[in-house]
């Protein structure tokens, strides 16, 4: 009954999670979430008012398909203010949140049989979009010990004749890592080396950074119309529900999107179009909102990192951006209690689950078998118990 392309993919690990800790809660369970990808802050003030505004002014009509004039220009200017690159209107296509961004991209330009290369570990969708536009996945592993960021010379030698496209995230979920100005510089040589190769930068995480500052792939001038950035205001204005993603492309690749897009959803919802032109007119630096939910997490991301020194085993690194802890748990595999075996990453976390009631991702799903993934997206109070819960869960496994 089904097609063979919606039996080809997964379901999202990270949504199956959610879904199943709210299953417990409606149970009673007193379940502590920390698998959900979102911030737990309000969007701004100023935003609110402005999609508010648009309702009292009956903006509720539909807009061209790539977005009203007037977003796509708040976003070129956000891009030259924030990132240093230029880009016009028209190489501008705003989609129902980045997600949407991402796979009117591939679907406009995989073929069959076209490699598409994923630093891994990676965010859950990109495989599974992949298989939906009839692409091969090509997996470039970084490990923990390369603080979970690819180097040059994976990439080179993962690209063949076949290669069409390579998918980068910076600041990266689930691993919070964040490549470097001189990091993304060397990748970029390579791509400037392969002339059939595209880049899908996904850049979501961009304000959300401790250290140091992000850096756009596009900004090396050689590649950068090869590049499609894909951001929106999903995770650093804390507008998730809003839904509304953009890509920046070139003009041939935009009207490639455009043309998939108004087959399928046509356009954006208006309102949130009106909210997030307030969002990308204003200077990140000049808004007291994000400035706070970013100090809250790196103080969080340092709670989490030295609770988890305290559990025996576990491996991390130190996460600069994003809201996540990409932690090794390998050290617990092929232990049991006497009545449960924990053979990978998806038993540690049923059992965790099932047990104490904490809801973690497990790495499989991003690429990484021998990790879990923390959301730190949460209170300090959550945090803390989640943490004394495991560990003293997994005390009994021998």
């Amino acid at each position: 009954m089904l097609s063979k392309r919606i039996l080809s993919i997964e379901e999202s690990a990270t949504l199956a999670m959610t879904a199943k800790s709210a299953a417990l809660k409606l149970e009673g369970k007193n379940v502590i979430n920390l698998s959900i990808g979102e911030p737990d802050f309000d969007t701004p003030d100023f935003i609110k008012q402005e999609a508010i505004k648009a309702i009292n002014e009956n903006f509720t009509h539909y807009t061209p398909v790539a977005g009203i004039m007037e977003l796509r220009k708040a976003i070129c200017k956000k891009l030259l203010r924030d990132n240093g690159v230029e880009y016009k209107p028209e190489q501008i296509v705003v989609s129902t949140g980045a997600k949407q961004a991402i796979a009117n991209v591939l679907m406009s330009m995989i073929d069959p049989d076209d490699e598409v290369v994923v630093a891994s570990p990676y965010w859950v969708s990109y495989s599974e979009m992949v298989k939906l536009s009839e692409g091969t996945v090509k997996l470039i592993e970084a490990g923990i010990e390369n603080d979970f960021k690819i180097t040059a010379k994976q990439l080179d030698e993962a690209i063949s004749a076949k290669t069409k496209m390579v998918m980068l995230n910076s600041p990266c979920n689930p691993t919070g890592s964040v490549y470097t100005k001189e990091e993304l510089k060397a990748l970029a040589e390579v791509i400037d080396k392969h002339k059939h190769v595209y880049v899908i930068s996904d850049e979501i995480y961009e304000h959300i950074i401790f250290s140091g500052k992000h850096e756009s792939f596009a900004q090396f001038e050689s590649i950068k119309d090869r590049v499609i950035i894909i951001n929106g205001v999903s995770k650093g204005f804390a507008m998730t529900g809003w839904r509304l993603g953009f890509s920046a492309s070139s003009t041939p690749i935009a009207k490639a999107c455009i043309k998939l897009q108004g087959q399928i959803t046509s356009n954006t919802n208006s309102i949130a179009q009106k909210a997030a032109v307030a969002a990308f007119e204003k200077d990140p630096a000049d808004i007291p909102e994000l400035k706070i939910m970013v100090e809250k997490f790196h103080e969080r991301r340092d709670l989490l990192l030295n609770l988890l020194k305290e559990v025996p085993g576990v491996k991390t690194n130190v996460p600069d951006g994003a809201f996540y802890v990409f932690a090794d748990f390998s050290s617990y595999y092929g232990k049991s209690d006497g009545n449960t075996l924990i053979k990978n990453d998806e038993d540690l976390c049923m059992y965790i689950l099932d047990t104490v009631f904490v809801a973690l991702v497990p790495g499989g799903a991003f690429g990484d078998k021998n990790c879990i993934r923390f959301s730190y997206a949460t209170s300090n109070e959550n945090l803390i118990e989640a943490v004394e819960r495991v560990k003293t869960l997994l005390a009994k496994l021998k």
